[in-house]
């Protein structure tokens, strides 16, 4: 004669929701790292295509601006390089994690953009990415 053990039909009447909880994450992450992608209008520059990947922007990193006019930003404000190494110095007594965001036009000249890098490794921040436009589909 066969039992039926009654922890059994207990467990059997559980509802598993562990999917729903992974599916709810996976969205939050995703509406999370999508807002970190919002483009900023305003300073004009053509950007050189590269087929790399994309890198994640946060809210403490630095953006750096080379027109091709030879004009220099930082975070859409104008500065020179002295100033640009002091906010520099600032970012890296903060924060040593901080990433310099490098978004040259393709007509400076190579020379500007590796000053940029030196200042940035000279202030102690070693996190450094340069900003290009995706190649299209048919390029790659």
């Amino acid at each position: 004669m066969r039992f039926q053990d009654p922890e059994a039909k207990k467990n059997s009447s559980l509802i598993d929701i562990t999917p729903v909880v992974d599916t709810v994450f996976n969205l939050l992450i995703f509406f999370a790292l999508s807002l970190n992608f919002i483009s900023t209008p305003g300073i004009r520059v053509q950007l050189p295509k590269s087929a790399a990947q994309e890198i994640t922007r946060e809210k403490k990193d630095l953006r750096v601006v080379l027109t091709a006019r030879d004009q220099l930003y930082l975070n859409e404000k104008p500065v020179d390089l002295n100033g640009l190494g002091a906010q520099f110095k600032k970012a890296a007594d903060s924060n040593r994690d901080t990433q310099i965001l490098i978004q040259a036009d393709q007509r400076v000249a190579h020379g500007k953009v590796v000053q940029v890098m030196d200042l940035a490794r000279s202030a102690g921040l070693y996190r450094l990415a340069i900003v290009t436009q995706p190649k299209p589909s048919k390029e790659r």
